[in-house]
């Protein structure tokens, strides 16, 4: 793999910046850049300005009204995205049950949902979660029997995201409890709109609602949104894991948070000296920095392994999720670091774009430094989301290093 960027790749990236600063919308622009709460508004607005570009789902194919990008045009406009200050497409329907869509589902699933998909038309969420039932997901016990022309599906999904704005839900179900736990899984496609499914909040511990519980009570779902075959699921389940588990690694936002890190250390000051001039904490961003540098190196060349090809990702990813997730909770911790109590006060209204601090509260809420302590509680997850560290450190062991 080169790693120097073609004259084709450079006037790829300046059309990108071009185009960012064009059209990225300054309200969402500054949210970004000063770490407050974004809406459901927010991202569909995105999406659809991204549609409207081509550029709604980049590396999809162009007969399903992709951008057909290669992996590295993919890696440079994450980069400049993040750079720019742009908020992250929602994965769920673009890079995860999309490419599942599209490599096992029949023709008209195929046409009815991803046109929706990417103009931003539909919002979707995961179903793979249950309570008791999340590392060891092959135990999972939600139920879907055949009902003539329809499933009747009964149980209860945990810890989803963003379900709460979701239209559709993409869920493993037990269709079959006659053989191994996995071969009794099925792929189903649910409307969240449907009777019966009932969406109830958890609130995480910096007061946010981004997760949920969602139940499940006699919902009929006709037999059409069944992906691929019965009891099959688990083939389906695993191919999308990989393409989110590649996800995690978040290479543009780290590179984000790392950039920000390095603005509050230049202007934080600690005995009267800006902290980066401090040699241990330079130290430790530096090193930082190398990790980064050296996961952006390895997410590049797993994908442009597969890259052309019909396969996801295989079990090396796990190496990007472990790395990405930790790379996040150091960066936020650093930053937690460097401005020093001044990370303490948390408000959640200061999440809020038009939030302006009391006179009393400015001097904890520098122009140059987010709100820390939320964003800081809420990574604490990234290293149990998508299958936890330990069990992508199994995952390793038993299909890399064959122990």
């Amino acid at each position: 793999m080169d790693l120097n960027y073609t004259p084709e790749q450079q006037s790829f990236r300046n059309e990108v910046r071009a185009f960012l600063e064009a059209e990225l919308p300054a309200d969402i622009r500054d949210k970004i850049r000063l770490g407050r709460r974004l809406h459901k508004d927010d991202l569909v607005r995105w999406q659809k300005i991204l549609y409207r570009r081509g550029w709604g789902a980049g590396m999809w194919p162009k007969r399903y009204g992709g951008a057909a990008w290669n992996i590295v045009e993919q890696h440079i406009f994450d980069e400049e995205v993040a750079a720019a200050g742009a908020p992250p497409q929602i994965p769920f329907a673009l890079r995860m049950v999309a490419p599942v869509l599209m490599t096992f589902a029949n023709a008209a699933q195929q046409s009815y949902f991803l046109p929706r998909i990417i103009s931003g038309e539909d919002w979707w969420c995961q179903g793979y979660s249950e309570p008791g039932s999340g590392s060891d997901l092959a135990s999972l016990r939600t139920s879907a029997v055949r009902e003539a022309d329809h499933y009747l599906v009964n149980g209860q999904k945990a810890w989803n995201t963003l379900g709460h704005f979701a239209d559709w839900i993409f869920c493993l179900v037990r269709t079959s409890n006659d053989a191994r736990p996995q071969q009794g899984i099925s792929f189903l496609l649910i409307d969240m709109k449907s009777p019966g499914v009932t969406v109830r909040p958890i609130i995480t511990l910096e007061g946010e609602h981004e997760i949920n519980d969602i139940f499940f009570d006699n919902v009929r779902v006709p037999v059409e949104n069944l992906v691929g075959e019965e009891n099959k699921g688990w083939t389906y389940a695993k191919f999308l894991l990989s393409h989110e588990r590649t996800n995690n690694a978040g290479i543009g936002n780290c590179k984000r948070a790392l950039k920000r890190l390095k603005e509050i250390a230049s202007k934080q000051l600690v005995s009267g000296r800006p902290l980066i001039e401090d040699s241990r904490f330079r130290d430790r961003i530096a090193q930082v920095e190398l990790e980064l540098m050296a996961l952006e190196v390895t997410n590049l060349r797993v994908l442009s392994a597969v890259s052309g090809e019909s396969r996801a990702p295989g079990p090396e990813v796990s190496l990007l999720k472990i790395k990405g997730s930790e790379i996040i909770q150091q960066l936020a911790e650093l930053q937690m670091h460097a401005l020093g109590h001044d990370a303490l006060p948390y408000i959640r209204d200061a999440l809020e774009l038009e939030w302006v601090p009391e006179p009393m509260l400015a001097d904890h809420y520098p122009a140059y430094a987010p709100p820390l302590t939320g964003h800081y509680f809420n990574q604490r997850k990234t290293t149990i989301y998508a299958g936890s560290t330990e069990i992508q450190k199994n995952i390793i062991s038993k299909m890399v290093l064959g122990l």
